[in-house]
């Protein structure tokens, strides 16, 4: 089947590009010619085009406000665009979104699409929030289509005024690549794996784990959770919290205390960043995510497909994916109090728990499997 045009997917760094995509752009090789454009980073961008087999430019982006170089990246970006001639440019990640919207106006690219995937300047306020703001504006100005990969996400955007309905749509049931269920199947592991990597992390066969996997950072609601289970730590000795992830101390530091607490407390194991978190999943008995702000959180999809209970807060995305006493709770954001009663309620009830085990992973195969969103964003791309 010959090709039907090309298309240059972007990212800010090469992780998200073979991180938030994976499988997706060699899925859609077989019928576009597919360029990945990122950042280079140690090799990372390379990885990409091997696991992608896809052709990878390198253009520096850095994800923080740096407006010399961001005008660099935006005449790199033009240049790529001028060359290659795309139909469509579609991009993903805040900074990639605003170059690359820009570069491909300028450059007259037909089809400029970009995937919102969270508003980390949600957070912010004063005269920052009015320049995120701005440049929010320009990207979706920019920009013929902005697909937020949530309903939640959606509205907000609305809301913010950042663009007209005309210009927005949510693919399939939201999220940016779906998930590959039988990737995150909890069937892979045996009990003696589990056993093996408890054994491994000193966690006791009876012991009762909750798991955390992102980035440690103020934002994802850290400091609530270390609040919340050092509460329910001293009434549940069998309590134990996984931590899997890194800091970023730099962007987004937690409070000393926080980290004096994950240091000291033998009842979390820190474990730091894993290419592989399924046998996390695998050893965990419910996944806490008190994050303050998400576009479509993969962490909850892959959870939810591992058969965890899922505790999340009520903001777009965590409220999509978990319906509320079935598949998991939803609390409010920036509550340890609530998180502890959560936490409480999963712990003490064990009948309640295993209900909502069985009906996550469910739920995630029916409305979420990867292929499902793979297609409709393949039909999206031969409409236009």
């Amino acid at each position: 089947m010959k090709n039907k045009g090309k298309i240059i997917r972007v990212t800010t760094v090469p992780r998200s590009l073979g991180g938030l995509l994976q499988g997706q752009l060699k899925f859609m090789s077989q019928h576009y010619d597919v360029i990945g454009v990122s950042s280079r980073e140690e090799n990372i961008l390379e990885r990409v085009a091997r696991q992608e087999e896809i052709k990878v430019i390198p253009v520096e982006m850095t994800r923080k406000i740096t407006p010399i170089k961001d005008l660099k990246a935006v005449y790199q970006l033009y240049k790529v665009f001028k060359k290659e001639k795309p139909d469509i440019v579609h991009s993903h990640t805040p900074k990639a979104g605003t170059l690359s919207m820009l570069a491909a106006k300028i450059a007259g690219v037909p089809h400029r699409l970009h995937t919102i995937a969270g508003l980390p300047l949600l957070e912010a306020s004063g005269a920052k929030r009015t320049l995120l703001d701005t440049v929010e504006k320009i990207t979706y100005a920019c920009a013929t289509m902005i697909y937020p990969n949530s309903y939640g996400l959606n509205d907000i955007i609305l809301e913010n005024k950042y663009t007209g309905a005309k210009k927005l749509k949510v693919i399939a049931n939201g999220s940016s690549n779906g998930i590959d269920t039988s990737h995150f199947d909890p069937s892979l592991y045996s009990e003696q794996d589990n056993l093996r990597l408890r054994d491994e992390l000193k966690i006791d066969k009876n012991d009762f784990v909750f798991v955390f996997v992102g980035r440690f950072v103020k934002d994802k609601g850290i400091n609530e959770l270390i609040t919340a289970f050092k509460k329910l730590n001293g009434e549940y000795k069998n309590a134990k919290l996984l931590l899997v992830g890194t800091y970023e101390r730099e962007l987004d530091p937690l409070l000393p205390e926080t980290e004096a607490e994950i240091d000291d407390n033998p009842n979390i194991i820190s474990v730091g960043w894993q290419n592989d978190v399924r046998p996390f999943f695998a050893i965990s008995d419910a996944l806490a995510f008190p994050s303050y702000r998400e576009g479509f959180p993969n962490v909850v999809m892959q959870a939810g497909s591992m058969g965890l209970p899922c505790i999340v807060t009520d903001i777009n995305g965590c409220n999509e994916i978990v319906s509320e006493g079935i598949s998991g709770t939803i609390i409010p954001v920036k509550s340890s109090e609530a998180l502890y009663e959560a936490m409480n309620k999963v712990i003490s009830d064990k009948e309640y728990c295993h209900q909502i085990s069985l009906k996550s992973r469910e739920m995630i195969c029916e409305k979420y499997e990867r292929k499902h969103v793979w297609n409709a964003i393949l039909e999206e791309y031969r409409q236009l």
